[in-house]
């Protein structure tokens, strides 16, 4: 469906910083579905009810203004005593917006205007046969986020995904030339990157991730880009396979230690000084460094980038993790 995604919508006051220039958000999106969670229908039903107690008819339309694309740009809806009516052609009926802001505050939906539950709403989750694992899209006050089997792939405490991303962008930035990816997620960081990179690679191991941030608003740019070269493959093996000094700049940004396989080994740190320039620059997301694991993790990460060779090894708290100099 393609409708007017109108006015790009202010950075909300609860966003912990607002981005411009090259942070900032995604532009809106268009021929995308209502893409919806209870931070858009939570108070769409707020206010028909407002409208009922202070009076007004039941047979009433009242326009409010809303979002269809996760907090991304804002349009009018018009809400009647049985449904939300949104301008892209997508009808929302109220006992299944009830239904959907009472059934997890940790799920996205999409919208196709059916009558009934299973045909209006689809919940952005798929059950990954590479990992044996649910990913899912879960929204925050700012951007989206992914699950994977119940844990965030991005922080989310004291921040939002953006922002997050935003932070290990910044960390190794400028990001010139050729730019290595290695964990796509929904593309946060290779969207940063492709802003000022001549290319970016990123890699993704679960082909059903890339099924999820298809989904998502926020990612459309992974897609939409074509100086984004997105592969399918597990980073270790990957990484291995790019030629020598083939990067400016890498971002090495895996999950928790007990998810990440070889991402943390001394192996992988030396693909990864392999694959960058001399002169080139790695950020590596490790986690809070003020958590006494993320101390352990931290050191023992500190010492093996070291002893393949980095140099100017540099803690960036801010990003939680550290950049190092080849």
């Amino acid at each position: 469906m393609t409708g007017k995604r109108h006015r790009e919508r202010p950075e909300p006051l609860h966003s912990p910083q607002a981005f411009s220039g090259l942070y900032a958000r995604p532009a809106a999106p268009t021929g995308y579905p209502a893409t919806v969670s209870h931070f858009q229908l939570a108070p769409l039903l707020a206010a028909w009810q407002a409208h009922l107690l202070a009076g007004g008819a039941p047979d009433d339309r009242i326009e409010v203004e809303t979002s269809a694309d996760l907090g991304l740009s804002t349009l009018t809806v018009t809400l009647t005593s049985t449904a939300v009516l949104y301008p892209t052609g997508e009808r929302l009926q109220w006992e299944v917006a009830n239904i959907l802001i009472g059934s997890s505050h940790n799920q996205c939906f999409i919208l196709d205007g059916v009558g009934g539950l299973s045909g209006s709403a689809q919940y952005i989750a798929a059950f990954s046969p590479t990992t044996n694992a649910l990913r899912s899209l879960m929204p925050t006050a700012g951007a989206p986020t992914m699950l994977y089997s119940g844990i965030s792939m991005h922080r989310i405490k004291g921040t939002e995904p953006w922002a997050d991303s935003v932070a290990k962008a910044r960390a190794v930035a400028p990001l010139t030339g050729r730019v290595l990816d290695t964990t796509t997620g929904l593309g946060y960081t290779a969207i940063l990157a492709a802003r000022t990179a001549a290319e970016v690679v990123t890699i993704e191991l679960d082909p059903t991730g890339l099924e999820v941030a298809r989904q998502n608003p926020w990612s459309h740019e992974l897609f939409d880009r074509p100086n984004i070269q997105r592969v399918i493959g597990d980073a270790f093996e990957v990484v291995a396979e790019q030629p020598a000094g083939a990067f400016d700049r890498v971002i090495h940004d895996p999950p928790y230690l007990s998810l990440a396989g070889e991402l943390y080994s001394e192996e992988m740190y030396r693909r990864l000084y392999r694959a960058l320039r001399p002169g080139g620059r790695l950020f590596h997301y490790i986690g809070d460094p003020h958590s006494a694991s993320g101390a352990r993790v931290t050191a023992g990460a500190l010492r093996r980038l070291e002893a393949v060779g980095f140099q100017r090894i540099t803690r960036r708290p801010e990003a939680f993790g550290v950049v190092a100099t080849k």
